[in-house]
């Protein structure tokens, strides 16, 4: 039954990965109603990774069937919807696709992404800006020029990001975009607006880019069509969505400043809450912005449990962490890269696995691994302390290899700092969060004289007759649901390509494949137009200026642990996203460091240390940082 304390509603969440679509639908206080899930195929050829659009909105309609298959009765307060960071496509002016979906990972657009920077734009190979300017010139004739697109829908071309897609299919119209995943076409986070002088003397059209709001604005509602494709509700609020990356760390509940999510899967990605951005000269580190204007950093490194899945490809990772257990401290010295070149706590395009001293057997040789991603981990921290990031507020652990409890143990030992498991941490459980939350920004403002935002009483509620086909697809045949209610099953295979093992699943995300060099990724002085509406203002398709939530006081790791702790205390304001998220996460584990163990591998991150530093990879004065820290921990101790 869904949550009374909250309007008996649930909030439906929406995640477009690489491999599959999945979908849950989560009461307030986080007890999970419904999920599913659909597989996606793509076309990988080197550097080349597509995928086919129409798929998607296919994949969607079988996983919430799934996820509202025994859901009856429950009202649908709202749906967001997530997607891989960097992931686009062009479509006409009504919003169908006149071209492939390049992933987030693609990399064919190296040609324009060097253009881009000579203009004076910080953007990466990857981002989504350099792939627009390559769809242009692939696939923008091909409207232009009389193509299907052109005779039946107009030769206006559009530039579409994932969720862009599927909202457009729910709410009836191309939506504006999420400032979250505008990020990487460029978008200037700080200024709110696009550099609009420089994208044009790059050559985009205009009219390619949407206009842009903020994550938690309500976009629209699901049109009668969608609603039965999908068993949503029609009437059900669209809220817009943040990336994926973004959504997992609403659903780990790090939102107050300070707070940090360590995901661990393939490779480890850390995300964290800041009032201001965290600047960094060098581009390891990047800035999303919330809902309420407050910062997200983060970084990506390509350090992970994918090392293990290459090493050990026919182990059991649980037998194999019991042998590990043997070997505190390891006999060898590791700094276990998933593939060449480093992205985050240092810049090092040339950098390679590292294994220093000789393992005595296996165990060890998986021990040095475990140990090695830690010792990285730690060096992560330091790097972040080194810029000046807020680091006071509980460290929370997710991803596939969070499923580990010795590891877990063994990262907590190695940091020195306590850390948190929750139960769910996927990346649609962070939109049920931010649909909920934009909901109600919606409502909050409506009730102070506002534009009315919020679903009708008795709108979005799942009849029997929809809930009675919920193993029915878009077609209406019969298929299986990926997943039941509480498993994980829908989440293998995150977006940059993670391997079968169960640590590598559910890990990281698209996001981490390449650094940003901040909040703002224009040249200064850049011009610009539109800016981004702020959550509570509804939008017909243009942005419109409205004033972000604000966010309360950050809260310490023991109040953060208590699922919805601090959120009655601001019962008389409306609830803020870290609110809401904290009520629906339900920490499983709370880990506290062992002194005597985090003493054990000061020595071992020494020398990882002095490694990096003599190869050139890592810069003497976070080397210097580095030691520092260390030093103090090892006095306090």
């Amino acid at each position: 039954m869904a949550d009374e304390g909250f309007g008996g509603e649930a909030w439906l969440g929406v995640d477009l990965g690489t491999q599959s679509v999945r979908v849950l639908l989560v009461t307030s206080d986080g007890t999970l109603l419904g999920a599913g899930s659909a597989p996606l195929r793509g076309r990988r050829d080197g550097i080349r990774h597509e995928q086919d659009p129409g798929q998607w909105w296919e994949a969607l309609c079988t996983a919430s069937h799934c996820a509202l298959g025994r859901a009856a009765g429950v009202r649908i307060g709202g749906l967001a919807v997530c997607g891989t960071s960097g992931t686009v496509l062009l479509t006409d002016g009504a919003g169908h696709p006149v071209s492939p979906a390049l992933m987030y990972d693609d990399g064919r657009a190296a040609a324009e992404a060097a253009r881009a920077r000579r203009a004076g734009l910080a953007v990466q190979d990857t981002w989504a800006l350099p792939k627009a300017l390559w769809l242009v010139r692939e696939y923008g004739g091909e409207v232009r020029a009389g193509g299907p697109g052109e005779r039946a829908y107009g030769s206006r071309l559009r530039l579409a990001h994932q969720p862009d897609l599927i909202v457009a299919r729910l709410t009836g119209k191309p939506p504006p975009a999420d400032s979250s995943h505008a990020l990487k076409t460029g978008y200037d986070l700080e200024r709110d607006v696009w550099p609009e002088a420089v994208l044009t003397g790059l050559g985009l059209p205009d009219g390619l880019l949407p206009d842009v709001v903020r994550p938690g604005t309500r976009l629209g509602e699901v049109v009668p069509a969608a609603g039965a494709a999908t068993g949503i509700p029609a009437g059900t609020p669209v809220i817009a969505g943040m990336t994926d990356g973004c959504a997992a760390q609403i659903a780990s509940g790090a939102l107050r400043p300070g707070a940090w999510n360590a995901v661990l899967g393939t490779t480890l990605v850390l995300k964290g809450a800041a009032r201001d951005p965290v600047r960094d000269p060098t581009g390891v580190v990047y800035n999303h912005r919330a809902p309420d204007g407050t910062w997200l950093p983060g970084g990506a490194s390509s350090v992970g449990a994918g090392a293990l899945s290459a090493a050990f490809p026919e182990a059991d990772p649980a037998v194999m962490d019991a042998r590990a257990a043997a070997f505190e401290p390891s006999g060898a010295l590791a700094y276990p890269l998933v593939s060449p070149g480093e992205r985050f706590p240092f810049l090092a395009p040339d950098a390679t696995p590292l294994l220093l001293g000789e393992p005595a057997d296996d165990a060890d040789r998986w021990a040095a691994l475990l140990q090695g991603v830690g010792l990285a981990e730690r060096l992560c921290l330091d790097y972040l302390h080194h810029l000046g990031a807020p680091l006071d507020g509980p460290l929370t652990f997710t991803g596939g290899a969070a499923r580990s409890t010795y590891w877990n143990q063994l990262r907590t030992d190695i940091l020195g700092r306590p850390a948190r498991v929750p139960e769910q941490t996927e990346p649609a459980l962070g939109m049920a969060a931010l649909a909920a939350y934009g909901v109600r920004a919606a409502r909050n403002a409506d009730t102070e004289g506002g534009p009315a935002a919020g679903a009708a009483p008795g709108k979005g509620a799942i009849g029997h007759a929809d809930a009675a086909r919920g193993d029915t697809g878009a077609s209406g045949a019969r298929v299986p649901c990926g997943t039941d209610a509480g498993g994980n099953g829908g989440t293998a295979g995150r977006e940059d390509g993670a391997a079968s093992d169960v640590r590598a699943s559910g890990g990281t995300d698209a996001e981490g494949g390449t650094p940003g060099r901040g909040a703002s990724l224009a040249p200064p002085g850049a011009a610009s137009g539109r800016r981004a509406a702020a959550p509570g203002a509804a939008t017909a398709g243009d942005a419109t200026a409205a004033t972000a939530a604000g966010t309360g006081p950050g809260a310490g790791a023991s109040q953060a642990a208590v699922p919805g702790a601090g959120a009655t205390s601001r019962a008389a304001a409306a609830p803020t996203l870290a609110d809401i998220a904290e009520r629906m996460v339900r920490v499983r584990t709370v880990l506290s460091p062992r002194p005597d163990r985090t003493a054990r591998f000061a020595e071992p991150y020494a020398r990882l240390v002095d490694a990096l530093e003599s190869r050139g990879w890592l810069p003497a004065p976070v080397a210097a940082h580095a030691r520092t820290r260390l030093d103090l921990d090892t006095t306090e101790s």
